[in-house]
């Protein structure tokens, strides 16, 4: 079941996650996430011990798009000195 809701960014850059969610989903405090941001899509992953196998799927599947997107190593490299040159 999807739970839609809204929520802000806080003046420290802070974004709270609704109770429902949260209780729906088991996440406790201090729980850690892995954030993927592309233009205005935010996606927050939980990891847990074993989803670090899931992360690596998902890369496995991220690198498989690439190659048939027809990227390689060095557009990856330079997009990476890109993102880094700009802060």
């Amino acid at each position: 079941m999807v739970t839609l809701a809204t929520t802000k960014k806080s003046s420290k850059g802070q974004v709270v996650i609704p109770e429902d969610i949260r209780k729906r989903l088991g996440f406790k405090a201090r729980s850690q996430f892995v954030v993927v941001g592309e233009n205005d899509v935010v996606i927050l992953k939980a990891i847990s011990s074993s989803s670090m196998e899931e992360f690596d799927g998902l890369i496995t599947e991220a690198r498989k798009q690439a190659r048939q997107a027809g990227m390689n190593k060095s557009d990856i490299s330079a997009a990476i000195a890109k993102v880094r040159s700009n802060k």
